[in-house]
């Protein structure tokens, strides 16, 4: 389905949008830079959606407790439509994402020589406010992965064969996330538990923002932890 010169400018200001901030675009706020009423763009972006280059998701709204708010996310064919370049090289990690994911495996390293209390609590303190998707999910994934460690043998192996299994790396790294808290939930102090969920949470919308190497990069980050 081809854009109208009209959709054309809506996706490529989300995109615009998008790259800058790494983050999905309310539509308001892509209303405002437009000068359009915010259903303006929300009707727009719904064409846009049902043609294949952006993608809906829900997030908390940080201003209203207890409220979501609808976002978009351009789509990899909106990237290909538009000649954007892919954040990661799909022949390798970028130096960041290899900083990012290093600093975790050193945390992971350490686990015998520290609880795993220690290291979850300084994990969250360490989670950048205004890191990446990809940087949050990896510590995300790395927080998961201690408490996996205090899993028996068989459970972690259970675990590892199930998210190994798993087709795509994008079902895999959903798939990590909710066997891991599903098993582990009852072992989380109330205050870590907490602070965790929240992060948790905003796991699922951060990780359909993230590019497709990225999703591979993240998964075999995971399966490498896990064995």
């Amino acid at each position: 389905m081809a854009l109208s010169k009209r959709r054309l400018q809506f996706l490529e200001q989300l995109v615009d949008m998008y790259q800058q901030s790494r983050l999905p675009v309310h539509y308001e706020a892509l209303a405002k830079v437009l000068g359009v009423s915010k259903w303006t763009a929300y009707d727009m972006l719904k064409a846009i959606e049902k043609a294949g280059f952006v993608t809906r998701s829900y997030e908390t709204n940080p201003n209203v407790t207890g409220r979501s708010q609808v976002v978009f996310t351009p789509t990899e064919k909106a990237a290909a439509l538009l000649g954007k370049e892919a954040k990661l090289d799909q022949d390798g990690e970028p130096e960041k994402t290899q900083v990012s994911l290093q600093f975790i495996r050193d945390m992971l390293s350490g686990f015998k020589d520290a609880s795993a209390q220690e290291l979850i609590t300084k994990l969250l303190i360490e989670i950048p406010e205004t890191g990446s998707n990809f940087e949050i999910c990896g510590y995300i994934s790395g927080i998961l992965i201690i408490y996996t460690r205090q899993l028996n043998r068989r459970m972690n192996a259970l675990i590892r064969k199930l998210v190994q299994e798993t087709d795509g790396d994008q079902p895999r790294l959903l798939i990590f996330i909710g066997t891991v808290v599903g098993t582990i939930v009852q072992m989380m102090s109330k205050d870590v538990g907490q602070d965790l969920m929240v992060l948790v949470g905003s796991y699922a919308n951060r990780i359909q923002a993230l590019s497709q190497a990225e999703h591979t990069v993240l998964a075999d980050f995971i399966l490498e932890a896990l064995a």
